[in-house]
């Protein structure tokens, strides 16, 4: 049985743009195939609550490879969506620009558990809630979602590290 959501998930409106793919630039590094968000729909700093959204295209890059008769997103990059949500969170409410120039990356992932899958062209909902943020590193859990939000794909506690 999947472990109750990080927070209330009736707050996340996935169609809503808090910020969006540029924003998201700023923070992170990756782009083109590693780019796993589409943008970050929610974001409440007071109760420290992340939500982002990955819009899978029906022609994404690994599809013809990863289960060629039935595309199936590696689990490694919902990971890395959930990470990139994490990194981005953490440059908006702690750096403060205090790490111009600095990535703030992978540092380890504990937990992990699948429990579904995601199927292009699909929507992704990535929800994240910090155990513990310092200058050196922050902890986060993280759980992913199907569009609906009806049904949890992952699950997992990621650390985070200035590099």
């Amino acid at each position: 049985m999947p472990p109750r959501p990080l927070f209330e998930l009736s707050k996340i409106d996935p169609d809503k743009v808090f910020a969006d793919i540029e924003h998201i630039r700023r923070y992170n590094p990756q782009r083109y195939e590693f780019e796993q968000l589409s943008h970050i729909c929610h974001l409440d700093q007071e109760a420290k609550e992340v939500a982002g959204v990955l819009d899978v295209p029906k022609d994404v890059w690994w599809a013809n490879g990863h289960v060629p008769q039935r595309a199936l997103m590696p689990g490694v990059l919902m990971l890395e969506a959930a990470a990139q949500v994490c990194s981005w969170v953490v440059h908006q409410v702690v750096d403060g620009g205090e790490h111009p120039g600095k990535i703030f990356g992978f540092g380890g992932i504990d937990n992990v558990k699948f429990r579904s899958a995601i199927f292009p062209p699909d929507r992704m909902i990535i929800i994240g809630k910090p155990l513990q943020i310092s200058n050196r590193r922050a902890i986060f859990e993280t759980q992913g979602y199907h569009a609906d939000l009806e049904k949890m794909i992952f699950q997992a506690k990621i650390t985070g590290l200035w590099v």
